[in-house]
């Protein structure tokens, strides 16, 4: 077992200004529905560094029912066509949207793509009228989630210490 300091955070209005301009000409953001198998490509790309490992430890077929849920939705970066980034959110259609998973293949980190990916993902999950929009994350996260949250408005609300299989 391992402890981890998780910190949540919420969002409760939606981004003000304009959007984020995209840092590359060839850099565009959609929400997609992605099959299973290109779910995971994508889930191990990004999360594998930051030891991401709920959706692995799930059944396919539990997996491909959250995959396949209206209130489940991905938005995909993609630059120059290939997949850069995830940006997933549960509960879209509820009062609360959680973000469940955001990050970058780490090929594409640096470059000012994940607070393009975060804004863009960020304007579409508000057009469904939430109260608020939550996450959390960990020690295992990126240095930089915290900063790149709160650029985007979210702000923390709680930290504990968990302990999680290891």
């Amino acid at each position: 077992m391992v402890d981890l300091l998780v910190t949540y955070m919420e969002m409760l209005a939606p981004p003000q200004g304009a959007p984020l301009a995209s840092p590359s000409p060839d850099a565009i953001v959609a929400r997609e529905r992605l099959d299973l198998s290109s779910y995971l490509d994508l889930y191990r790309a990004v999360g594998g560094p930051v030891q991401w490992d709920q959706r692995l430890r799930m059944l396919e077929p539990e997996l491909g029912t959250l995959l396949a849920s209206a209130s489940t939705h991905i938005h995909v970066l993609r630059v120059a066509g290939e997949p850069a980034g995830i940006c997933e959110f549960n509960n879209v259609g509820e009062a609360a949207i959680e973000l469940a998973h955001f990050g970058l293949v780490p090929a594409f980190q640096g470059k000012r793509l994940g607070p393009f990916l975060l804004d863009q993902a960020l304007r579409a999950a508000w057009s469904h009228g939430p109260q608020r929009l939550w996450l959390h994350t960990d020690t295992y996260d990126h240095p930089a989630a915290q900063s790149v949250y709160g650029r985007a408005g979210f702000r923390g609300y709680a930290e504990r210490i968990e302990t999680f299989p290891d």
